[in-house]
């Protein structure tokens, strides 16, 4: 584990979204960490798809950028909703 240094802004916002969402300020900078990383991988991927895929993610063998590419939702299906 390492640290990373972020401005007290950041701090701050994480502490409030934090605080409303039940979570620690660590687990939601992993959180926004997790969106933001998948939306930089799969940018066709709508937020909703992210959380989704997010919770694929938890019930299966748990967040590695290895296991991102199976159970990825299909373009077309997207399209669709």
């Amino acid at each position: 584990m390492g640290l990373v240094k972020i401005s007290e802004q950041m701090h701050e916002n994480l502490r409030v979204a934090g605080s409303a969402l039940s979570r620690s300020i660590n687990s939601q900078a992993e959180h926004w960490m997790r969106i933001g990383m998948l939306s930089e991988l799969y940018p066709e991927l709508r937020h909703a798809d992210i959380c989704q895929l997010l919770i694929r993610i938890e019930q299966g063998e748990g967040f590695a950028i290895a296991a991102l590419s199976q159970g990825l939702p299909d373009a077309s299906q997207q399209e669709a909703a």
